[in-house]
């Protein structure tokens, strides 16, 4: 399956059981309620999929699961997030045996690697693999910038390097993306307080984290400003901001699969050393959830809205 670099991804939660082990019948809940919501990908073992805790025996089990649960009806991206050349090569190439349909790749872990060993790492994943390959550019959390010259590079000898999740949080960073590439680099937007702005102003699609709690609301917002109806998106996504507030948080897996068990689609167990929420913290996001869940919004019917216009 080729990738069609737009729409809503969700960077799905890792769903365990109270004992710490893979939940996959509530996994499945989540998958199913995204793919209902009209998602365009599923994007396993990111920040919120828990993915440092996780065995490679575990992230094999939710690709070959997700992958299933798709039937092929969109794309199934596993993250990349290693400390080596060597071992993100090797992990490249058991996603793919595994049927995934596309990476997401971050920079060398731990190491603050230079321009140029952050180019040939990059560089030598994407000529491992047949794989289409977004770039996950998060300099604030992970201390690396893939700059527009470093892009530049690797769109010259990495076909399969397709889009960049723009997370510098810096808005303007997508029109210097747009004017310098064009079309050739896709652009999926990866910070839900910027997104609504990101997409008007051009970026392609939306990697969310809160869509694994309110999915039909997050592809709404996609759909209506996509068609125009800004108004409408506009209403929604100030409703949708105090839980969007929860993702830029370091505790937003926590706080992300709180919003989840509130809409029944997932569970508030975290592998260690998270923890529960618990206190008054817990009270406070509690409230946050059970505040926007009062005046949730009626939704206008934002599914094939290209075919309405």
């Amino acid at each position: 399956m080729s990738i069609q670099w737009n729409g809503v991804m969700p960077a799905v939660t890792t769903h365990f059981t109270k004992d710490d082990t893979l939940d996959l019948d509530l996994f499945k809940v989540n998958i199913e309620a995204q793919l209902s919501a009209g998602v365009n990908g599923i994007v396993l073992g990111g920040t919120l999929g828990e993915a440092s805790t996780l065995t490679d025996e575990e992230r094999r089990i939710l690709t070959v699961e997700a992958v299933r649960l798709v039937g092929g009806k969109v794309p199934v991206l596993m993250n990349i997030a290693e400390q080596t050349t060597k071992a993100a090569i090797e992990l490249a190439r058991v996603c793919e045996e595994d049927g995934a349909t596309g990476l997401m790749i971050l920079p060398p872990m731990r190491y603050k690697a230079s321009d140029e060993e952050v180019v040939e790492y990059f560089k030598a994943i994407a000529h491992s693999t047949s794989l289409p390959i977004m770039i996950y550019n998060n300099p604030i959390d992970y201390k690396i910038e893939v700059t527009l010259d470093m892009f530049a590079e690797l769109l010259e000898t990495c076909p399969n390097i397709q889009a960049v999740k723009e997370s510098t949080r810096d808005t303007t960073n997508i029109t210097r993306i747009k004017n310098r590439f064009g079309d050739r680099l896709a652009i999926m937007t990866g910070v839900d307080t910027l997104a609504l702005e990101s997409l008007l102003i051009g970026a392609d699609g939306w990697v969310a984290g809160l869509v694994d709690g309110f999915p039909a609301e997050t592809v709404a917002i996609y759909e209506l400003q996509k068609a125009g109806r800004i108004k409408e998106a506009i209403e929604i996504y100030r409703w949708f901001l105090p839980l969007l507030e929860l993702d830029i948080h370091s505790k937003l897996v926590q706080y992300i699969k709180m919003a989840s068990v509130h809409t029944g689609i997932g569970s508030e167990y975290v592998r260690a050393p998270r923890l529960v929420l618990k206190g008054e913290e817990r009270e406070r996001i509690e409230k946050i959830i059970k505040d926007a869940l009062a005046v949730r919004p009626t939704l206008p019917e934002y599914k094939n809205l290209g075919e309405l216009v």
